[in-house]
């Protein structure tokens, strides 16, 4: 009888070791190691799927012809000889879905979309795989029953005789499955609950999570049929298993936003084919996800009087431009120690913008509580909303509103100057479309325009000293 074989891994970040160790040298976590087994006697077949080929839709038929181990031969070649083929990809209904996979679903394309428990994500993806009409989609769920799935598509009130579902857990079962019906989409939830028999330990362990992906990409990989893997997260925010799993997927989506507020952003963290740089943005109704085509005109609130303390900043969120609305709230402290509160931003930042107001303006915020809040619920790294923050702390220190057909864009350094910022022509643009009169920018990125833009007013600034006597100065 062959001996079982035994290893231990870190449940941080899946480092290997044959012993327990106290500390993980690769991420320097305590206690974290477990015992698994990963081998045992029997070494079960691997499954080949050389005459495998799904088959490829009528109305689409470039589908699912990917390369197989029977057509293709391993040898060393030079890149001249490399013939090169246009890129097919499959057009979904959801354009955000579309954008941040950089144009549609690639053939033989395996993604790991990850989000927190409750955000959305099988919601998003049973919308997506039910709006696929043309192409035989199959559902694999760990988590959920037949009948729940059955509800979250009534719900959804999308219907599709080329969806399929699978409910199993052991990737061998699911296999046979496979075989049986050769799907062009494979959606797979989620790969936490799924259990290879080549590996004896838990669901959800570093092993399994390893062996079952690795099982997934050499599917697709072989059929040349995309399949999505949707994970989890752990407390700190990090996809949950080991770090080799974000290293086999070619591509990594984060599905984020608060729960207590509608919008959601899907953004890439890695893609093999397109760019990373890329999010869509979604508003979570009764009946799913909700693509925000034009997200500027929501995250504006539409004011009926003039308030302190508002401004709207320019920011760019990958490659889109997006405005947004920056409140603040300045009130003298009623306590011994001022209160600095934000949402949606960095409180670091926060304290040394005050710092260069009472420094270079001279503006007393050392006896102030200071409220800072993106208004949607968004959480922006942006550094070009710092002009943007630094009015609306000026407008509420002052009590005195600001323009409502103004918006902001610049980054502001320690001495006070203005600082140009990326893509300005893009923030410019988007301001000017969605009806602004002027915008706000640093000196510096005037020699960046081509030519003057038109029917908006650009005014720039290089101090903040100049921004308060623009704003607040009669």
């Amino acid at each position: 009888m062959a001996k079982i074989k035994k290893a231990f891994f870190c449940n941080n970040c899946g480092y290997e070791s044959p012993k327990w160790l106290g500390k993980c040298p690769s991420c320097s976590s305590w206690n974290t190691f477990v015992e698994e087994v990963i081998q045992t006697g029997a070494q079960p077949s691997q499954a080949t799927w050389g005459d495998y080929h799904p088959a490829p839709d009528s109305a689409n038929g470039e589908v699912g012809t990917g390369i197989t181990p029977k057509n293709r031969q391993t040898r060393i070649v030079t890149l001249d000889q490399i013939q090169t083929q246009k890129e097919v990809r499959i057009q979904t209904s959801d354009p955000e879905i579309n954008r941040v996979l950089g144009g549609g679903i690639v053939p033989g394309s395996i993604v790991l979309v990850a989000g927190e428990p409750g955000i959305g994500k099988s919601t998003l993806f049973l919308q997506a795989g039910l709006a696929l009409q043309k192409h035989r989609v199959l559902y694999i769920s760990g988590e959920e029953s037949e009948q729940q799935i059955k509800m979250r598509a009534a719900r959804i009130d999308a219907s599709n005789d080329q969806f399929y579902l699978l409910t199993e857990t052991v990737t061998q079962e699911i296999f046979k499955e496979i075989r049986k019906l050769r799907p062009q989409v494979l959606i797979v939830d989620s790969i936490q609950t799924l259990q290879s028999n080549i590996i004896e330990s838990s669901p959800g362990s570093v092993s399994q999570i390893r062996e079952c992906a690795a099982e997934f990409q050499r599917f697709a990989k072989e059929t040349g049929t995309p399949v999505f893997l949707i994970g989890h997260i752990t407390k700190d925010g990090s996809i949950a298993g080991p770090k080799i799993l974000e290293h086999m997927v070619d591509t990594v989506l984060q599905f984020e936003g608060d729960r207590h507020y509608a919008y959601r952003i899907l953004r890439t963290l890695k893609n093999r084919f397109g760019s990373t740089a890329e999010l869509g943005i979604y508003e979570m109704t009764s009946t799913g996800m909700r693509a925000v085509s034009n997200p500027s005109e929501i995250l504006i609130t539409q004011k009926t009087e003039e308030l302190s303390g508002s401004a709207i900043a320019a920011s760019m969120e990958g490659m889109r431009p997006l405005l947004m609305e920056v409140q603040a709230l300045v009130t003298q402290s009623v306590y011994g120690t001022p209160q600095r509160t934000v949402s949606g931003f960095d409180l670091r930042r926060l304290q040394l913008l005050l710092a260069v107001l009472e420094k270079r303006g001279g503006f007393l915020f050392g006896m102030k509580d200071v409220f800072i809040n993106i208004a949607g619920g968004l959480k922006v790294e942006d550094s070009s909303i710092d002009l943007a923050v630094i009015s609306a702390l000026l407008s509420s220190y002052e009590d005195k509103p600001l323009p409502p057909t103004i918006c902001f864009a610049g980054e502001v350094g320690l001495n006070g100057e203005i600082r140009a910022v990326n893509r300005i022509e893009q923030r410019v643009a988007e301001a000017e479309k969605l009806g602004f009169d002027q915008i706000i920018v640093s000196k510096y990125n005037k020699k960046g325009f081509a030519a003057e833009a038109k029917g908006i007013k650009v005014t720039a600034l290089g101090k903040v000293e100049e921004l308060y006597d623009l704003l607040f100065r009669d």
